[in-house]
């Protein structure tokens, strides 16, 4: 019942006129980025943070905007990887397998609403997820103290970007140079400044944002520039859009399953909605065995990836939300956002910030219904956005991105160095090394030393304090397993399922 009553209070600050017109805009705005290849989640969040800002808006409706868009790219991700074979973001990549072999025998249409249903489902169900597992992961969160908080920041590195990236040492190697940037600035301990080669714009540290926006949305110009917008083009044409009833009740139980798969995988910090959407399609690949026909276009494998991914999106709300730990990339991002506007998430937060908690969470359910309604009958207007060219979309995303950051902060100095962190991130891209665990070092480095300087100041510096509770314990295990099945799983999420072009060309 108290569940209830908050929620109840989240839908009164989530249901004003303004706030669901951000809700609106946001899951507009987060459909047209996530078709866009290449732009995903993360980088359509990081896009419109310095808006955010500029338009001055408070800590709930700043949340509710780009949780909106962050939702929003989840759905439009699926658009490019029907019609194009190109995923509009990584957690798509699984929907291209079943998604552009529809669309080849002409049955785009079909594919585009399957999934679209898919992803409210997902979404809808990790929503009631989260309303139901984050107080009671803050509750437990009360028994946290230095050594735990350690040991999860280090779980939280050890498995982001393991289980989906390419490779775990250029992972690791992304982690530490965040971890180094973050140690830039005064020290808190000895009032000492480290790493500011004499710069007193540097004594402050990094700020989140210009990293955030610079490594995203100013390496994603460098890297369209570089491309010429060659990725903006039709691949199959989409000529009508209509409901095809039977393949929704024929994939019904498949939404569910890929729902519930997807939101455990969303709440493992680091997992994310690649491993929700790989986990979603190989559990119902295993599942229907013979009976289905996966890879030549069989709309189970449409709507598994689907739901996994969207339900992926929701479950990593929950660790962020109750334990300041990020269960994503994007979900890294929001986090920047919640400590710029000096709110820390954590058990604390859902007795001393309700209205944010709840008015969040409540406009999550408003942007699902919002997007389920854009994106079965508004279809056909997401899809003409593949064709617009990069040389247009490019300098709208270079003006938000300067304009906002200079708003915000007030400094030319901030200005160089977004600039400067494009360029890192373009070279990062380049290397094929991932700068979310960039990002994730910049954020929580600083928590993570204090963390360990409080545990070692209790301990007299005895490091097995460190081991010293059941709770650490079980998170220094899951860290180094987190670390280590991906060398045993590699394999398998390297090569996604393929069929063989005899069987492509036999349909």
């Amino acid at each position: 019942m108290e569940i209830l009553a908050n929620l109840a209070h989240g839908f009164t600050v989530a249901a004003t006129p303004f706030t669901l017109f951000l809700a609106v805009v946001g899951c507009f705005l987060g459909t047209i980025f996530g078709a866009l290849p290449g732009l995903g989640p993360s980088n359509g969040v990081a896009i419109l943070i310095p808006l955010a800002f500029t338009l001055g808006l408070d800590a709930t409706q700043a949340l509710v905007l780009l949780t909106s868009v962050y939702y929003g790219t989840m759905y439009g991700g699926r658009i490019s990887s029907i019609l194009l074979n190109i995923p509009g973001d990584e957690p798509a990549m699984m929907t291209t397998l079943d998604g552009f072999p529809m669309a080849k025998q002409g049955r785009a249409g079909d594919a585009l609403v399957i999934s679209g249903v898919a992803s409210f489902m997902g979404a809808f169900l990790s929503t009631v997820g989260l309303v139901i597992m984050a107080p009671l992961l803050a509750a437990i969160a009360y028994l946290f103290g230095p050594a735990e908080y350690f040991a999860l920041y280090l779980l939280a590195f050890l498995t982001l970007g393991g289980v989906a990236s390419k490779n775990q040492a250029k992972a690791a190697l992304a982690a530490a140079l965040g971890l180094g940037i973050a140690m830039i600035g005064v020290d808190n301990a000895t009032g000492m400044p480290r790493f500011t080669g004499g710069n007193l714009h540097l004594n402050d540290g990094v700020d989140f944002l210009v990293a955030i926006v610079g490594l995203f949305a100013i390496a994603e110009v460098f890297i369209f520039i570089e491309s010429h917008g060659k990725n903006s083009a039709i691949g199959v044409a989409l000529d009508k859009v209509s409901i095809p009833w039977r393949d929704l009740r024929s994939t019904f139980g498949t939404m569910l399953r890929g729902s519930g798969i997807g939101f455990v995988a969303g709440v493992l910090p680091g997992a994310g909605a690649s491993l929700g959407s790989f986990l979603a399609y190989m559990a119902e690949k295993s599942w229907l065995g013979s009976r289905g026909r996966f890879g030549t276009g069989d709309p189970r494998g449409v709507a598994a990836p689907e739901a996994g991914n969207n339900a992926a999106a929701g479950g990593a709300m929950v660790p962020m939300l109750t334990l300041g730990v990020p269960g994503s990339g994007t979900t890294a991002v929001m986090l920047a956002v919640l400590m710029t506007l000096n709110i820390t998430p954590g058990p604390l937060l859902f007795s001393e910030r309700p209205e944010v908690v709840w008015g969040l969470i409540a406009s999550l359910f408003i942007a699902n219904i919002v997007l389920l309604i854009m994106n079965v009958p508004m279809v056909k207007l997401f899809v003409k956005v593949l064709m617009v060219p990069a040389w247009v979309l490019m300098p709208m995303v270079t003006m938000v991105s300067f304009v906002g950051i200079y708003s915000l902060t007030g400094s030319y100095f901030d200005l160089v160095l977004m600039v400067g962190f494009g360029i890192l991130g373009y070279i990062l891209r380049k290397l094929d090394v991932p700068a979310v665990p960039v990002i994730l070092g910049i954020l929580l480095g600083n928590e993570m030393e204090n963390a360990l300087r409080r545990a070692m100041t209790i301990s007299n510096g005895d490091w097995t304090y460190l081991f010293s509770s059941p709770i650490a314990i079980g998170l220094w295990i899951f860290a180094i397993a987190g670390f280590v099945a991906p060398f045993f799983l590699r394999g398998k999420l390297k090569k996604p399922p393929v069929p063989a072009t005899d069987d492509l060309n036999e349909d």
